[in-house]
């Protein structure tokens, strides 16, 4: 039996309805926490929820478009009625659509750096009150942040270059956050996977995906999302005086 590391919390993820965010939100309810899903796709949403229900969890579908600050403030705001706290907030919402930056449509740009950056500052945002409150309190007198960043926010490559800069720039982001509220007990982490089983990639036109995206995964055996929900749950079950505030998780055959 799964021990109840995170009973009587809360938690908050975004991109809840597929891939990392669905697996992430499974784990942690599975260790006990109360678990808010957000994401555009209610269906989606109520599926993963439906899952959590018949484990034995405890979930709240919120469909919001985090890209629009009041829907991202209204997400925090409703989970918190709910569960009447917030401990967790792991913002997972992600957009990659890769190609040159010569000859662009600049709106794809616009596209990414919304979802990738400023759907990350609104939660983040809105949820620091809470989070701040429920370091001071009971249960656990902790809690966390953990931003899904990518390898693509270590290393950059030729037509990743505007998925690069939202990477690189959560990673700075996190760890400017991290020195800013740590001291108080809101722990910020940063989880940078390499390849994943998810969806990411199918946002691509066609081309982009048969030269850029699908030889990847041809060769590679790729991470599952639950190994970077493992890794999300590693870092938010830590004890109070222990903080994870990075951690980069790659298929063994990614160079």
């Amino acid at each position: 039996m799964t021990s109840k590391k995170l009973s009587g919390t809360a938690a908050l993820v975004t991109g809840a309805s597929s891939g990392i965010g669905a697996a992430t939100s499974r784990q942690l309810a599975e260790l006990g926490a109360c678990v808010a899903l957000v994401a555009r796709r209610r269906d989606r949403l109520e599926d993963v929820a439906a899952d959590i229900d018949k484990a034995g969890g405890t979930a709240l579908v919120v469909e919001a478009d985090i890209t629009d600050r009041t829907q991202a403030e209204a997400a925090v705001r409703q989970a918190v009625e709910r569960f009447g706290r917030l401990d967790t907030l792991v913002n997972n919402a992600g957009l990659m659509l890769l190609g040159a930056v010569v000859g662009t449509d600049p709106e794809e740009w616009e596209r990414m750096i919304a979802v990738n950056v400023q759907g990350m500052l609104y939660t983040t945002h809105a949820a620091l009150p809470q989070l701040l409150q429920a370091a001071e309190e009971g249960p656990r007198r902790v809690a966390d942040i953990v931003n899904i960043s990518s390898i693509a926010g270590r290393v950059a490559w030729k037509g990743y270059a505007v998925y690069n800069l939202t990477k690189f720039g959560v990673n700075g982001f996190t760890e400017a956050l991290r020195q800013e509220v740590t001291r108080r007990h809101v722990r910020v982490g940063v989880l940078e996977p390499g390849g994943v089983a998810t969806e990411l990639g199918s946002h691509n036109d066609p081309q982009i995906r048969e030269e850029m995206i699908d030889p990847f995964y041809k060769r590679t055996e790729v991470l599952a999302p639950e190994d970077i929900a493992d890794g999300v749950a590693y870092m938010v079950t830590r004890p109070r005086h222990t903080a994870i505030s990075e951690l980069w998780i790659m298929p063994t055959d990614q160079a």
